[in-house]
């Protein structure tokens, strides 16, 4: 009987094999509410952290450009951030690496305020319009940089402006501040509900991603510096295993079962339109954490799209990706 419960307490420890150099971190986020993060909430309410023998305390910024000049800056130890970010930093020479994936598309839809429907029909009428995105030069923003370039324009052929990722987002199309918007559920989906909006392109499902991007394309993962995985192994194996374990929890729940581990606040009024945002997403979440070498190059090629110097800079994408620890959780976590 003792070697018994001996078992199941190994078992149950998973691959926590190694207590943690740093037990309390601090992680940066920009939008924690919005289902482009999921994964980070879930591993949160889920107890999957302290299960490792963390503390993290979540710094929750308006957009993912913000949280990178979080780390950049050294208020946060690490970042769930757009995969994109790892290729423009190591870019600049700064040797930021991907831990884990958590979404495998980027789920971001871009569209057009109703009453300017009939005058914005393709990303080629975006210019001169007042685009909102959750933070100036987050992924939201880089989308429509992206659609712009296919079409022919210029970054600045538009105007960005910030409006957050939740509850502003849609506040600021409905006050007419901004002629479209490029952002993530459940936003997207309670404007789309109210019928405030109509969508130009999204890459929340496998065939809106193909169609927009040609294919799978890495959104937000765990991000930090190589020299603090390097200094803090077992930390980052101990991050790594937590969200691991969301990922495996998430392919089995039902929207339903998501929605009731989430704060209340994340459902924007309505928790039935938020459990059908989380089904139009389901098909973003990562299976197996694994950036893969397709993936990688897809987001270079996403970047040198709409980005001079991304386009002059020599990246090779595998600097970026770090597959020791997802590679180890998968062996104990299943």
């Amino acid at each position: 009987m003792g070697a018994l419960a001996g078992a199941l307490l190994l078992a149950a420890s998973g691959a926590r094999a190694q207590a943690p150099e740093k037990k309390d971190i601090k992680l940066g986020v920009g939008g924690a509410a919005a289902l482009y993060y999921l994964p980070l909430t879930l591993t949160e309410r889920l107890g999957n952290f302290k299960e490792q023998g963390l503390n993290v305390e979540i710094s929750d910024f308006k957009g993912g450009s913000q949280s990178l000049t979080a780390l950049v800056g050294g208020s946060v130890d690490v970042v769930t951030g757009a995969y994109e970010h790892t290729l423009r930093m190591q870019a600049k020479g700064q040797d930021i690496v991907s831990v884990i994936e958590l979404g495998r598309y980027p789920g971001i839809a871009l569209a057009v305020r109703k009453d300017r429907a009939d005058k914005i029909k393709t990303a080629a009428d975006l210019k001169g319009t007042k685009i909102g995105v959750t933070a100036p030069g987050s992924s939201t923003n880089m989308i429509v940089w992206y659609l712009m370039a296919k079409a022919g324009l210029k970054p600045d052929d538009a105007s960005f402006v910030g409006v957050g990722a939740t509850a502003s987002a849609v506040a600021a199309i409905q006050k007419g501040e901004i002629d479209a918007l490029s952002n993530v559920d459940p936003a997207m989906s309670k404007l789309q509900s109210t019928g405030d909006v109509v969508v130009l392109a999204e890459t929340r499902t496998t065939q809106g991603t193909t169609e927009v991007l040609g294919g799978p394309m890495s959104a937000a993962v765990l991000y930090l510096r190589r020299e603090f995985a390097a200094k803090n192994p077992a930390t980052v194996q101990a991050l790594v295993n937590a969200f691991y374990k969301t990922l495996k929890w998430l392919d089995k729940a039902t929207p339903s079962e998501i929605a009731e581990k989430v704060p209340q606040e994340y459902w924007l009024g309505d928790k039935d339109l938020y459990v059908a945002a989380v089904k139009n997403n389901l098909q973003v979440y990562s299976r197996d954490g694994i950036v893969s070498p397709e993936s990688r190059q897809r987001s270079l090629d996403f970047l040198k799209k709409f980005d001079k110097e991304m386009a002059a800079a020599t990246v090779d994408p595998a600097t970026t990706w770090d597959g020791r620890f997802v590679a180890k959780a998968a062996e104990t976590i299943k």
